[in-house]
């Protein structure tokens, strides 16, 4: 069956390899920039913010974005001097300029130092997420995830028919520990703050409810790795982490 334009922008845009979109996020509007990086991560994409040019560019080294969200105007150095020095080591990133200057000379200014693309203030989420997800697929750096499993060492999870198996095993979960184990398979291996988690499964601001996660991890370790290695790992002082059992 062929799916739709209104479709294809609901299926989640990953690498080529399958691994998760990176997307720095660059305001100095700190309230804005977390906007804007729970939007993304609530899309499955892996996102870190930076609220002024050097450290944009520092984090551009560090964590090889496959797109940045880049205001104009910033505290330090504006826009155009952080896409020139990202653009030095990381020529295939695609960039979308953020701004309050709607002017054609605006425009034509951040197109011709290699902006992709140009959103102004105010905008849609919708419209970031849709120009963005436009950008890194003519660019060739990602692709729809067409499959609604979600596959870490021999867990596996069918989003579609809300299905997971250890194996062969069928676990039986509910809808809360569904989500927060469909948000840690979407981010295999990386270290997931409670923050974080609560952020995603929950909404919810951090303050005092630490003990929330703590509740629902040991209910998905009881399920997931009761009688099996273990896939669900605590990082003292971090978070918890889920990888194939060794």
């Amino acid at each position: 069956m062929s799916r739709t334009p209104a479709d294809a922008e609901q299926i989640p845009l990953v690498r080529t390899d399958g691994s998760p979109m990176r997307v720095l996020v660059v305001d100095d509007e700190a309230s804005l920039a977390a906007v804007l990086a729970k939007m993304l991560r609530f899309e499955g994409w892996h996102t870190r913010v930076a609220n002024d040019g050097m450290s944009a560019v520092s984090a551009c080294r560090q964590f090889e974005p496959d797109a940045v969200i880049l205001d104009v105007m910033l505290p330090d150095i504006d826009g155009f001097e952080v896409l020139r020095r990202i653009r030095a080591t990381n020529p295939h990133v695609c960039v979308l300029f953020l701004t309050a200057r709607a002017t054609v000379a605006d425009r034509i200014a951040g197109i011709t130092v290699g902006g992709d693309d140009y959103v102004t203030k105010p905008f849609s989420l919708e419209e970031v997420l849709a120009r963005l997800r436009g950008l890194v697929r003519r660019a060739g750096l990602g692709r729809l995830d067409e499959t609604p499993r979600l596959v870490v060492g021999d867990l596996a999870m069918d989003e579609d028919a809300h299905e997971v198996r250890r194996s062969s095993d069928l676990i039986d979960l509910t809808a809360t520990e569904f989500e927060l184990l469909r948000y840690m398979m979407r981010n295999p291996r990386r270290v997931l703050s409670k923050a974080q988690m609560l952020d995603h499964v929950w909404s919810y601001d951090f303050g005092g409810r630490a003990h929330v996660v703590e509740l629902y991890i040991s209910y998905l370790r009881k399920k997931i790795d009761n009688g099996r290695p273990p896939m669900i790992h605590t990082v003292r002082g971090v978070g918890y982490v889920l990888k194939p059992a060794s």
